[in-house]
């Protein structure tokens, strides 16, 4: 074998890979070596995540790319979702499981902790948009219901930095994954620490600070003879996922902020890649967040509900037995009446109902709207919302950057939903250039390729990346503009 091979680990709220990205020195081509589940596991009234099971899996993914690939095999690289951790005691023992950021503990922690420290200094410290689930109030509702654990607590890892301790024994914090706890100085680039010690959290527990694309050393040897990888180093990739997924946004305009990305999956994404954190008062109010990318950028971004709202209404039908595919789904959606329904994705309501159909339709008739009945039109709903947010989003990202966006990428697995696509380029009236599906994989694989100096620069890199993808374009309809617009002023009013 030829090619240089190079294996990403990508764990996603619903499932997790190992992936291989085969190198020939102009493209990246993809394979799957092991998929496995994955999700929250209830545990006396508390959503958690089996860790030890998922790393498990991990290891048998890097056995089977042993026998696959041998000698080829560079390094690997380590990308998940962010927020949630682990702590381990002096002798590098789990203090418990991991919750899952879903998990009620943190209802009303966020209010409480505006009583301990303002609003403002909190976002002047952490640029970060305040969402109940974020690292600190996790902290906060440790600190509060268990406090033995904090205090026997020696280090703090994120998943992705727990990961990378199982494969290297380094306990370090990655930057792009750092900035998602709201325990992290957007100036400095370093934790808070005093915001910190303000609410009296240990800070003697957070590791040091790395930036992606750092290699963090070989395999350890447990590891390395359980799976067969010799010779093989662990790279910091940027292990946010959705720092990764950044990365591999396919865009030619590199160091300006007239492009957007929406990283569409279980939660869409919808941002501008910019010099510095924006941490005006403006950029407060709008709850916009910084969070850290590659190079020094910051992920000027808004964190919207996404497909999350599709997903669980799936749940739902399956349950019910229906058994319909997505691709019916969006099928069914099509023919449904526009624009007749509509909810703000984002309330409160949505976060984690029992019964999403129920929750829509419950919306839809406090707001005094046609109740949607079928699967086509609760999707439709779904997806006809989420675009008409992501207009108001792009609106408040331009104020922000004083910059006109001119194309939005979409990149992730919404990418492939056609339908949603179109309705975003209508909804915004910009053209919507939808790829790479595998985004993440491709960022992740890409920082690595960097690391072993294949590459050079940021945008030689996305070079790279459009070489390697698929890409499909979606152009906005002008005369669907009038009607687009007044269903935005009619439900979100003010909102836009």
């Amino acid at each position: 074998m030829n090619e240089k091979v190079f294996l990403g680990i990508d764990l996603g709220a619903e499932s997790g890979r190992v992936m291989a990205g085969l190198w020939d020195g102009n493209r990246m081509t993809l394979e799957e070596v092991h998929r496995f589940p994955n999700g929250a596991v209830t545990i006396n009234g508390t959503l958690r995540w089996d860790l030890l099971r998922l790393w498990g899996e991990i290891q048998q993914g890097l056995t089977l790319a042993a026998k696959r690939y041998g000698k080829s095999i560079v390094s690997v690289g380590v990308d998940t979702w962010g927020v949630d951790f682990v702590l381990l005691s002096k002798t590098g023992e789990l203090l418990g499981l991991p919750f899952h950021y879903r998990d009620e503990r943190t209802r009303g922690v966020m209010d409480e902790a505006f009583k301990r420290v303002s609003r403002e200094d909190i976002f002047a410290e952490t640029g970060l948009q305040f969402m109940e689930f974020n690292t600190l109030y996790q902290l906060l509702a440790l600190q509060k219901k268990s406090p033995e654990l904090l205090e026997a607590a020696d280090c703090f890892l994120t998943i992705p930095d727990f990961l990378n301790w199982c494969l290297t024994g380094r306990k370090v914090a990655e930057f792009t994954n750092a900035t998602t706890t709201q325990c992290c100085n957007a100036v400095k680039r370093q934790w808070a620490s005093g915001l910190l010690r303000r609410f009296d959290l240990p800070t003697s527990m957070f590791p040091e600070v790395i930036m992606p694309g750092v290699k963090l050393g070989p395999l350890q040897d447990s590891v390395a003879r359980s799976t067969g990888l010799q010779s093989v180093e662990v790279v910091a990739v940027a292990a946010h996922d959705t720092g990764s997924a950044v990365v591999g946004v396919p865009t030619t305009n590199t160091g300006k902020a007239n492009w957007a990305y929406i990283s569409s999956g279980t939660w869409s994404l919808l941002g501008a890649e910019v010099q510095e954190a924006k941490l005006s008062a403006r950029a407060a109010e709008l709850n916009f967040t910084n969070e850290g990318g590659v190079d020094g950028t910051y992920r000027l971004l808004k964190n919207i509900m996404g497909l999350w709202l599709v997903q669980r209404c799936k749940r739902a039908f399956d349950a019910s037995g229906g058994e319909l595919s997505y691709a019916e789904l969006v099928t069914m959606a099509e023919s449904a009446p526009a624009l007749r329904s509509l909810v703000d994705p984002d309330d409160p309501s949505f976060l984690n109902p029992p019964d999403m159909p129920r929750a829509i339709q419950d919306f839809c008739g406090r707001t005094g709207q046609p109740v949607p009945q079928t699967e086509g039109e609760l999707v439709r709903c779904a997806l006809e919302s989420l675009a008409l947010k992501y207009a108001i989003v792009l609106g408040r990202l331009e104020e922000l950057t004083g910059e006109r966006v001119e194309v939005i990428h979409i990149v992730g697995g919404g990418s492939r939903n056609e339908l949603l696509n179109q309705f975003t380029a209508d909804a915004c009236q910009r053209p919507v250039l939808a790829g790479p599906v595998e985004a993440t994989v491709l960022g992740n694989l890409m920082m690595q390729l960097r690391a072993a100096g294949q590459i050079s620069s940021l945008g030689e890199l996305r070079t790279a990346v459009r070489n390697s993808s698929e890409l499909k374009e979606f152009l906005p309809n002008q005369k669907q503009a009038p009607a687009w617009e007044h269903a935005r002023n009619k439900i979100f009013g003010s909102m836009g």
